[in-house]
């Protein structure tokens, strides 16, 4: 079998079209899918990343980063729109490319997209540690360093691994666990949960918006680019696109609505919606909160944990009774999504397991909750294991680095099948190929270079050992090449 063999749409229809014993519940209607995106979308960027982008690459330009970045994300979140109404299967981006591209290049995506998912998670649960432990000192607890701290952690600017003396970061452990056990229990389940932690967090944000907006000083706006300092990416107009690389890992998540697909009600139609609605609402409330941000606080004094907690204190007395809820908002806030990256992953382990890619254990499905709860189950281990003892530190920019690649590579499919097979019935069509394509492909790929050289090398290691798992056991299992003979 060739690598470039491709799973025909046909089949991939029948596959979705299937129910009953065995296969995964269909419960999530258009609001569910949106809220979903909404609950992978806002957290770290507004209560993490906005205020050290600001500080130390675009300044008060901040807004104009999250608009690139999230240009990037609705030309391809345009491309998943087609995709998903077209093949609404578990995989995302790692159906799409078995559709257009071949089972190699699919191998690729699946085996990238962990990146984005399970370690995701484990580096946001670190990041809701922190906040976690904030409110909890607002409520007059102080929660022991050793019990909150990995035992490792970075030093250097080679990000040297070196022993820091904690016992183990126990809140982020337990966040993953109890996110797991309810991902288990039920998608349905999960959705209301993550819906009331949705209207809780935006609420907040509206908050934060709406009172904050009344003592924002325009001074603080001036000059809105500053200038370069003569280094490449320290603000000015390389500043900025440094900057949107950065705060793009405040987008990733919202195409984890695709990997709910063979979970909703109805695909064709509700996929589109939530992965669109949800990406233009948060894209809005992003450069909402920028602005507010940038304006009530000068951005030099922005590059901190707690970044619109230092925005609020700057405001003076008057905004003090927000302080406490801008933590509550940032505990919940990454809870949801830690919750929905801890979906996503096991619904790609339960499609490439369903192609042989991996041990028929990944797509067992609990015969009474109707959930890939082997996959589940792992998955919550190893993000536990790496959030509560591992230094998560670098993980970003990896994370950030391989969902640009899984969006490189949907934007090019589209292209690619709209050659392939032009006359396929598509319920959503993504407007002005092949243009819309290469800009996400542009875009999303020029966010790549701006990325350290570090970044890059560790993604070339983890393709190795994914090339290494595939040819030693994928490629053999393959239900493709065992239908075609090879």
């Amino acid at each position: 079998m060739s690598l470039s063999s491709t799973k025909s749409i046909a089949s991939l229809q029948a596959e979705a079209a299937t129910e009953g014993a065995g296969t995964l519940k269909r419960a999530l209607s258009a609001l569910n899918l949106t809220t979903l995106g909404i609950g992978a979308i806002i957290g770290a960027g507004i209560f993490v990343l906005t205020g050290s982008a600001a500080a130390q690459y675009a300044g008060p330009a901040i807004p104009l980063s999250f608009v690139i970045a999230g240009m990037g994300c609705l030309f391809a979140g345009l491309c998943y729109a087609e995709f998903a109404s077209m093949i609404p299967i578990a995989g995302s981006a790692y159906t799409y490319a078995y559709a257009t591209m071949g089972e190699f290049v699919a191998w690729i995506i699946g085996w990238d997209l962990i990146l984005e998912y399970l370690f995701g998670a484990a580096t946001v649960a670190v990041g809701w540690s922190g906040y976690f432990g904030a409110l909890m000192k607002n409520a007059g607890i102080d929660l022991p360093v050793g019990w909150t701290t990995a035992p490792f952690g970075l030093e250097g600017t080679h990000n040297l691994v070196h022993i820091q003396g904690g016992i183990i970061n126990l809140p982020a452990v337990i966040l993953i666990f109890a996110m797991t056990l309810l991902l288990v229990i039920g998608i349905k389940e999960s959705a209301n949960f993550n819906n009331v932690i949705v209207v809780l967090k935006v609420a907040i944000v509206f908050l934060v918006i709406g009172f904050g907006s009344i003592y924002v000083n325009k001074a603080n706006w001036h000059p809105w680019i500053p200038p370069n300092t003569g280094t490449f990416g320290q603000f000015g107009i390389s500043g900025i696109i440094r900057a949107a690389a950065v705060v793009f890992f405040a987008y990733i998540g919202f195409d984890a609505v695709s990997t709910a697909a063979q979970e909703a009600k109805n695909p064709q139609k509700d996929l589109p919606i939530g992965i669109l609605l949800s990406l233009g609402i948060c894209t809005v409330l992003y450069i909402l909160m920028s602005l507010v941000m940038t304006g009530l606080a000068p951005y030099q004094t922005l590059n901190v944990a707690h970044p619109v907690s230092v925005a609020i204190e700057a405001a003076g007395p008057a905004l003090a009774w927000l302080g406490w809820i801008v933590n509550l908002g940032a505990v919940l806030g990454l809870a949801s999504v830690v919750l929905v990256m801890l979906m996503a992953q096991p619904r790609i382990f339960f499609s490439m397991s369903n192609d042989g890619l991996l041990p028929p254990a990944f797509s067992k499905v609990h015969p009474k909750f109707r959930t890939p709860y082997i996959p589940q189950i792992l998955t919550g281990l190893v993000a536990a294991i790496v959030a509560g003892l591992l230094p998560v530190g670098l993980l970003g920019e990896l994370v950030s680095i391989g969902t640009l690649l899984a969006f490189v590579i949907v934007c090019a499919g589209v292209w690619v099948m709209r050659v392939k097979s032009p006359n396929q019935v598509r319920p959503f069509k993504t407007p002005l190929v092949p243009l819309v394509p290469i800009l996400g492909i542009i875009n999303c790929f020029g966010m790549m270079v701006f990325l350290p050289l570090d970044t890059w090398i560790r993604l070339v290691i983890w393709m190795v050992i994914g090339l290494i798992v595939y040819f030693m056991y994928g490629k053999s299992h393959s239900k493709l090449g065992k239908a075609a003979g090879g």
